[in-house]
């Protein structure tokens, strides 16, 4: 038996540097920027020249992403993740930022394959040779934290999993140091930035680094990412939209991740798509929906949906009608949204969808991004006039509006905007980044894909998902109170039986009354329960049956008059 290659000290840090030097270079750019923002943006409009802040801006900005993008190039490590978040904030960030860290997706130098065969050998504990049959020393992908090569099994373990093709993703040697000292050094930014006052009103940036941190740290656990890999597929099971590779646990390790290989058309790839006779328009309707499940049925999602995850797999037995799914992978980044969360986002899409400003901001509230004391009645103005102006539009519609119109917005609301006291609540970064890469992976697929058009018939549908769970719980709770009715009248004639039994003894003239009183009362009652019953039944089938809505609302005339009636009666 020939044993594995020991991994020295060399191959472990290869790429990572002097890490005290890495951390004081982090640092560095952080302050240097942060005050150029403080100078600009605070310091020249007070000593009235925020004309030269705004007139500079946008090079400034441009300047900073340039610096950014090449610190994270030379870094990799956790700046590189940094960098694509920054990428995907399309709703916060200035284009100047954002188009300049697009490249940081796929733009990370391989490492040696001897590097990678060490990790791999000392991790299973067998020569490469012995642990595959094949590996291919180019690399597939070259990601911050790991690295992918195509593979095949040997022919025990071929036969054990049923699979032949594989891919093995191997962490970079060292990664563990690299990302200690850059969670240092965020650390220590956040702490910077919990100092100012603008910041800390609307985030805890402490907590927001932990959140990143974990986040971070689970990704580099290759066994978490394959226990939640076979927990989305799980999510799925039964879904012939959703694909999920197989993992070869025999061959895995924390270090080490051996999966089915599922390559196929990247979904971005349009021309690739129309090839094979796939409509790229389709695909990002299913995208959208799938996501959407995510976020708001499942409540357990992809955090990281870049078109580098994604693939749409033809599929040509006749198993599927659509003839394709889309095949997810790499779920080291997951997110999961408590049940209160995601009953809360429910409500802002609801909201969002019928364009209703104030139901918008309630929504945001039960959220969390709102805090409740804030008085949000011009944030309800703003949000009602532009739904009226702008809701409903394509990202290609909202690309054609005069740019003038959004900074007479800006102007008009953003002092109202940013005195309110916004937050953003723990676990949400990622929720942020996974809609984000969502509407992007959709416009690129379709330039005209216009959200609101996924958006409104997924939030009908949770209206009215919602109404049967509320018309459930009221029909339970009117059982309960129709039985108890029921059972009053017969209970109270037992009563008056008993007393002209005279098993009763009767000390008030006045009882008999007062029962004959509470009888018509019970009936009363009933009729009320059951015209309620039959009127919001009959609102609620009107949209999907229109005759038999309109016969339980007319239906419901009758008990009305019951209940009206009954109580006129002599006592």
């Amino acid at each position: 038996m020939v044993s594995p290659a020991p991994l020295d000290s060399t191959a472990l840090i290869e790429g990572a540097g002097n890490t005290r030097a890495r951390y004081r270079r982090i640092l560095r750019f952080a302050s240097w920027h942060l005050a150029v923002t403080w100078w600009f943006e605070l310091v020249l409009p007070q000593i009235g020249l925020v004309k030269i802040a705004e007139r500079t801006r946008s090079r400034r900005m441009r300047r900073f992403a340039r610096s950014f993008h090449t610190l994270a190039a030379d870094l990799g490590g956790l700046m590189i993740k940094v960098g694509q978040f920054m990428s995907s904030r399309l709703d916060v960030l200035p284009p100047e930022i954002t188009k300049e860290l697009e490249g940081l997706q796929d733009e990370v130098a391989p490492i040696s394959f001897a590097s990678i065969r060490r990790v791999i050998e000392m991790e299973l504990g067998l020569t490469l040779e012995r642990a595959y049959a094949e590996v291919d020393e180019t690399p597939l992908a070259a990601a911050s934290l790991g690295q992918a090569h195509r593979a095949r099994l040997s022919p025990i373990d071929a036969a054990d999993t049923g699979l032949d093709h594989v891919i093995i993703k191997v962490q970079r040697p060292g990664i563990d140091e690299i990302i200690d000292v850059d969670l240092a050094a965020l650390r220590k930014v956040g702490g910077w930035l919990s100092r100012v006052r603008l910041v800390y009103s609307r985030v805890d940036m402490p907590a927001l680094v932990e959140e990143f941190a974990a986040t971070s740290l689970e990704e580099i656990d290759y066994l978490h990412e394959g226990v939640s890999s076979e927990r989305f597929a799980a999510a799925f099971a039964g879904d012939d939209r959703v694909g999920v590779p197989t993992v070869v646990w025999e061959r895995s390790t924390r270090r080490v991740l051996t999966l089915q290989d599922v390559s196929a058309i990247k979904i971005t790839d349009k021309e690739a798509l129309l090839e094979a006779g796939i409509d790229p328009a389709e695909v990002a309707d299913v995208f959208a929906a799938v996501m959407f499940d995510q976020y708001f049925t499942m409540g357990f999602f992809h955090a990281d949906p870049h078109p580098g995850n994604v693939f749409v797999t033809p599929v040509l037995d006749g198993s599927i009608e659509r003839g394709w799914k889309l095949t997810f992978i790499d779920f080291g980044m997951m997110g999961e949204v408590p049940a209160r969360t995601r009953s809360a986002l429910r409500k802002v899409l609801i909201a969002a969808a019928s364009r209703d400003g104030r139901g918008l901001v309630d929504a945001m509230r039960d959220v969390g991004v709102l805090l409740p004391s804030a008085d949000a009645s011009q944030l309800e103005s703003a949000m009602t006039q532009l739904f009226a102006r702008f809701g409903g539009m394509g990202f290609a519609e909202l690309r054609e509006v005069d740019p003038r119109e959004f900074r007479d917005f800006a102007v008009k609301f953003g002092d109202v905007v940013r005195a309110l006291p916004f937050q953003l609540p723990e676990n949400f970064l990622l929720i942020i980044r996974a809609m984000s890469l969502t509407s992007g992976v959709c416009s690129a697929l379709y330039p005209p894909f216009n959200l609101w058009e996924s958006v409104e018939p997924y939030a009908a549908q949770l209206l009215k998902d919602e109404s049967g769970n509320l018309v459930q719980d009221f029909a339970k709770q009117t059982a309960a109170t129709v039985s108890t009715a029921l059972r009053l009248p017969k209970r109270i004639d037992g009563l008056i039986t008993r007393f002209e039994d005279g098993t009763v003894a009767v000390t008030s003239p006045g009882l008999e009354k007062r029962v004959a009183r509470l009888e018509r009362t019970a009936r009363q009652v009933i009729s009320a329960i059951i015209f309620g019953a039959l009127l919001i039944a009959g609102v609620l089938l009107k949209a999907d049956d229109a005759v038999l809505g309109t016969i339980f609302m007319f239906a419901s005339i009758i008990p009305l008059g019951m209940a009206m009636f009954a109580g006129r009666r002599a006592p």
